[in-house]
């Protein structure tokens, strides 16, 4: 009888302080099962982190990404070597499209580079490279996509800081639940992870909103994110120039630095 009793309490004891806790964190995933499970732990993780009633409604409302599970399980460009990569990402037509657009509007990428020190061909490749100057900006909702790739187990803990970013971007009204980008939840011109759309966004054309779907916005926002990386206005940024290491803060990839590098000084050459 004595031991039922303690029983009964220890039990009581340890429900109570369950409740106490909150929500338990479930464990991430590497299929869709658990994914709805996860969910109502991760909210209590954002809330914390200051996400407001509607970017937690939209973490409600995501849903499994299969296609950018599969997109990220599969990624062969940046194993390519750079004349494959150079040409598989069209280098050839991104230097004439983007020499052509550089042409076309000069006092808008010299007010830039003088903001902030980042020459026009750097961007205008990123532009070219990212979304053929947002000809396509993605067919992914950008919430599911974030979320999905935090959930999952193989690299939760660089996706997590971008699905906060995302759901307060939301909150914010930059986007919403059913916004379109990249299927590794990337958004925008020159897709701008959500993290990193949140620190760095700028609102260049002043309409009082930050908005990576105009080409002012998303272009000012990408000088920005170099700038506050590092950059140094007026120094190289071919490989073994000081700018050169900055172009790897916007992507890992060695092929991609130095496609970025190549295709950048052939623009303003």
């Amino acid at each position: 009888m004595t031991k039922r009793f303690n029983l009964k309490i220890g039990l009581a004891t340890a429900a109570v302080l369950a409740i106490a806790a909150g929500p338990a964190m479930a464990q991430c995933g590497n299929d869709g099962g658990g994914f709805n499970a996860w969910k109502p732990g991760f909210a209590a993780k954002a809330k914390k982190a200051g996400v407001k009633s509607r970017g937690l409604q939209a973490l409600n409302d995501a849903t499994y990404a299969t296609r950018t599970i599969a997109a990220d399980r599969n990624q062969k460009s940046f194993r390519y070597s750079l004349s494959k990569f150079m040409q598989v990402r069209g280098a050839d037509t991104i230097v004439a499209q983007g020499r052509k657009r550089k042409a076309r509007n000069p006092n808008f990428y010299a007010a830039l580079e003088r903001q902030y020190g980042v020459p026009a061909g750097v961007l205008i490749a990123i532009h070219g490279m990212e979304t053929a100057f947002g000809g396509f900006m993605g067919d992914s909702a950008v919430v599911s996509a974030i979320v999905t790739l935090t959930y999952d187990c193989r690299r939760s803990a660089f996706f997590e800081p971008h699905a906060i970013g995302a759901l307060k971007l939301v909150d914010q009204g930059a986007i919403t639940g059913s916004t379109k980008g990249a299927k590794h939840g990337e958004l925008g011109h020159t897709q701008f992870l959500p993290g990193n759309a949140l620190k760095y966004g700028v609102d260049a054309n002043g309409d009082g909103r930050v908005d990576f779907y105009n080409q002012t916005d998303a272009l000012a926002s990408t000088a920005n994110f170099l700038r506050q990386k590092g950059w140094k206005p007026g120094k190289g940024y071919q490989e073994g120039q000081p700018n050169f290491k900055v172009i790897k803060q916007w992507n890992a990839a060695t092929v991609y630095q130095q496609a970025i590098a190549i295709m950048g000084a052939r623009i303003d050459g």
